[in-house]
C-alpha cells in the first residue's frame, strides 16, 4: 500500500529502522513500505542562517548511557538547532545516509505541517538485538506524532524515525449487541508462520458472499491502521451489515518481519497470503465458496489480478487505488510531488535527493546488486527486481475474473494518471466496471488531496461500500436456471 509512512520494521526484520535514514512523519510511503529518507519543507530564514549553531553535544560515555535521557537530549539539541550536533552522534552508517541539511530540513518542516509545538508525552522503551529503541510522543497543534530513536550500546544514534503516533493500545471495538454480523478469530496457516485473521460473517440462513481484503505496502495489521484511520475495519463491518462476509488479517511484513531480513519478495509479502486466505474463507461454514472475491487496496490492488491469475477459484477482483504504472516511477514521482507541497518549489537539497533515488533506481534497473543506503527506499535490489517483474495491466488483462476498479479523485498517491492507464486499457472491456469518486483520498475516506488526510480521523465513504456490494451481488448473483419449454396441447 503506497501509505503515509508508519513503519518501523521491515528491512531487517529486527530492529528499529534497520541503521535506516529518516524520513518525514508526512512523507509519502513508496513501494514495499519500508523506511525511506525525509523530504524537506521549510526553508531557512536569514535569521536562522545567521544564528551561529550551538556547541555541538557530546555523545556520552557509554557507562553513564541512560537512552531516555539521551533521546531527550537528542530532542532538545533538534530544538536548539544543533543539527550538526545531532549528526556527530550517528553511527557511521546513519552519517553516510542522512546528512546534517536533512535532519534540519525535516525539524523545521514540523511546525509547518503541524502546527505549533506544544511539548512531548512520556516516552517508551524497549530493546531489540542489543539495540535500545526509545519512542517520544511529540504534540503539535493539529496532531502528535512519535520520534522513534535507536541506540547502539555505545550511545551512537543507529536509526532515527518521526511517523505518525502508535494509537495507545485499546481492546478491540466490540460488536454492537444488534449487529446483523458476527466476527471470529481464525489463522491463515500453520504454526510459527501463521497469521492472526478476523472473519466478520452476517447472520443469515443462506451461504453469502465473502471478500479477501490485502493490504497496501508496509507492515499492516489487519484493519489497515493509518494514523487514527481503520479503512479495512470500515469495509469488513460495512459489507458485513449489507450481507457480505469479509476476511481480514495481520499482514506478513507485521507479523513476521524477520522473514524479510534480506528484502524479500513481492509474493512472500503479499501475493501468497492472499491465495491462501482466499482458500481458507471458501472452506468456512456460512461462506458460499464460488462466491469469494478480493478487494486490494494500493499495493495490495496492484497485485489484485495476479492473485486471482494464482486462484481461478476467485470470483471477482476488486482494486481501490491500483498503480497502473512501475512502484518505482511512482517512487520517483512522489518524491517530486512530495518536495512542492509545502511552497511550491524544489529546493536544491530536494533536488539532490532526487536525484539521488533516481540513480539508485536506474542502478536496480542496470541489474546492480545495490543495498542498504545505496538501495532505493533503503531496501535491497533483491525485492525491487521482483516488484519490476509486476506489470500490473498485462497481468489484468490475464486475470479471467471480472473487475471492479475504485478511484478517489483527492488521492495523493496513486493519481490521474494511473486512473487513466486503467481506464484506456480496459474502457471497452465488458467485465471490468469503473468507480470515480471526486471527494475521496487514498483510503477510501472524504479528503482533500493533502497530507493532514492520513491523521484526520474519518471512515470509508458508504456510498463506496455500497458500490462494493452491489457489484459483488450482481457478479456473484447465479445465473437464473433455463425454463423449460411449454408443451403444446395435443
Amino acid at each position: 500500500m503506497l501509505h503515509v509512512i508508519q513503519m518501523l520494521e521491515r528491512r531487517t526484520g529486527r530492529r528499529l529502522a534497520g541503521r535506516t535514514a529518516l524520513f518525514s512523519a508526512l512523507a509519502i510511503a513508496l513501494g514495499a513500505g519500508v523506511l525511506i529518507a525525509g523530504r524537506a519543507h521549510a526553508q531557512e530564514t536569514a535569521e536562522a542562517a545567521e544564528t551561529p549553531a550551538p556547541a555541538p553535544v557530546p555523545a556520552p560515555a557509554p557507562a553513564a548511557f541512560d537512552p531516555v535521557a539521551t533521546a531527550q537530549s537528542v530532542l532538545d539539541a533538534m530544538d536548539a538547532g544543533d543539527f550538526a550536533g545531532v549528526h556527530a552522534r550517528f553511527d557511521e552508517t546513519m552519517a553516510a545516509a542522512v546528512g546534517e541539511d536533512r535532519l534540519r530540513q525535516l525539524w523545521t518542516a514540523l511546525p509547518t505541517q503541524l502546527g505549533a509545538a506544544e511539548g512531548r508525552g512520556e516516552p517508551r522503551t524497549l530493546e531489540r538485538d542489543g539495540t535500545r529503541i526509545v519512542v517520544v510522543p511529540l504534540r503539535y497543534a493539529a496532531t502528535t506524532i512519535d520520534a522513534s530513536l535507536a541506540f547502539e550500546a555505545d550511545g551512537r544514534i543507529s536509526g532515527f524515525l518521526i511517523q505518525p503516533a502508535a494509537a495507545a493500545p485499546t481492546p478491540a471495538t466490540p460488536v454492537p449487541a444488534d449487529a446483523p454480523y458476527t466476527e471470529r478469530e481464525l489463522s491463515i496457516g500453520d504454526g510459527d508462520a501463521a497469521l492472526p485473521a478476523t472473519l466478520t460473517l452476517p447472520k443469515s440462513k443462506e451461504p453469502v458472499a465473502a471478500v479477501v481484503l490485502v493490504h497496501g505496502s508496509g507492515p499492516h495489521d489487519r484493519d489497515e491502521t493509518i494514523g487514527p484511520n481503520k479503512p479495512f475495519l470500515d469495509l469488513a463491518r460495512g459489507l458485513a451489515e449489507r450481507g457480505i462476509a469479509v476476511l481480514r488479517y495481520e499482514k506478513r511484513t507485521k507479523a513476521h518481519p524477520e522473514q524479510f531480513a534480506d528484502g524479500g519478495t513481492i509474493d512472500l509479502e503479499t501475493t501468497d497470503d492472499a491465495v491462501q486466505a482466499a482458500a481458507l474463507l471458501r472452506a468456512q461454514p456460512g461462506i458460499d465458496p464460488k462466491r469469494v472475491f478480493v478487494l486490494g487496496h494500493s499495493q495490495g490492488a496492484m497485485l489484485a489480478p495476479r492473485i486471482g491469475a494464482r486462484d481461478p477459484e476467485i470470483a471477482g477482483l476488486i482494486l481501490l487505488a491500483a498503480p497502473s504504472r512501475p512502484l518505482l516511477d511512482l517512487a520517483i514521482e512522489q518524491r517530486k510531488r512530495a518536495a512542492v507541497l509545502d511552497d511550491g518549489r524544489t529546493s536544491d537539497a530536494e533536488g539532490a535527493e532526487i536525484a539521488k533515488l533516481t540513480a539508485q533506481v536506474e542502478a536496480v534497473r542496470r541489474g546492480e546488486d545495490v543495498s542498504g543506503a545505496d538501495a532505493p527506499l533503503g531496501v535491497p535490489a533483491r525485492y525491487w527486481r521482483t516488484v519490476e517483474a509486476v506489470d500490473p495491466i498485462a497481468e489484468a488483462r490475464a486475470a479471467k475474473q471480472p473487475m471492479l476498479l475504485l478511484q478517489g479523485g483527492n488521492d495523493l498517491q496513486v493519481v490521474d494518471a494511473d486512473w487513466q492507464g486503467w481506464r484506456g486499457a480496459f474502457h471497452d472491456d465488458p467485465r471490468v466496471a469503473f468507480k470515480l469518486y471526486d471527494d475521496l483520498s487514498h483510503l477510501g475516506i472524504p479528503g482533500e488531496g493533502l497530507p493532514k488526510d492520513y491523521t484526520t480521523p474519518g471512515h470509508v465513504a458508504p456510498a463506496l461500500i455500497d458500490d462494493v456490494a452491489a457489484w459483488i451481488g450482481a457478479v456473484g448473483r447465479p445465473a437464473p436456471k433455463p425454463r423449460a419449454p411449454k408443451r403444446k396441447p395435443r
